[in-house]
């Protein structure tokens, strides 16, 4: 799914990761569904805070995995390939103004990683729940 990079995307691509959850059976309010929400909304407020590019979108991909041990993907791709998240999340200062977003991601997520999109300019950046 594709949105803009304004404070309406993020938003708007949190309640469709809610929605799809509990189409697939991981209703709001479980451990699972509150990590995977939290993490798409700290990693598409990030696309449009540092890798906003003018009159281009972000891209979210949410992937269930299974039949095995189930596992739940976020993708965020945007279009600022130049801009990468730190590779080592950390707290902020608890007196800053930003710079929460990657630590809870790094903290609830099983996995994540940064990649170079594959078709377009830009990034992506990924992360893993298990469910």
């Amino acid at each position: 799914m594709s949105f803009t990079a304004t404070d309406r995307g993020p938003r708007l691509a949190r309640r469709l990761v809610t929605r799809r959850l509990e189409a697939w059976g991981c209703p709001r309010g479980t451990e699972a569904s509150d990590s995977v929400t939290l993490i798409a909304a700290e990693l598409t407020a990030n696309a449009v805070r540092h890798g906003h590019v003018r009159r281009r979108e972000f891209r979210l991909v949410l992937g269930l995995c299974g039949p095995g041990p189930v596992i739940l993907r976020v993708e965020v791709s945007d279009a600022r390939g130049d801009r990468l998240p730190p590779e080592h999340a950390s707290a902020a200062a608890p007196d800053a103004e930003s710079g929460r977003g990657l630590w809870p991601v790094a903290s609830l997520a099983a996995r994540r990683a940064v990649l170079p999109r594959a078709d377009a300019p830009g990034k992506t950046v990924w992360a893993e729940v298990d469910a």
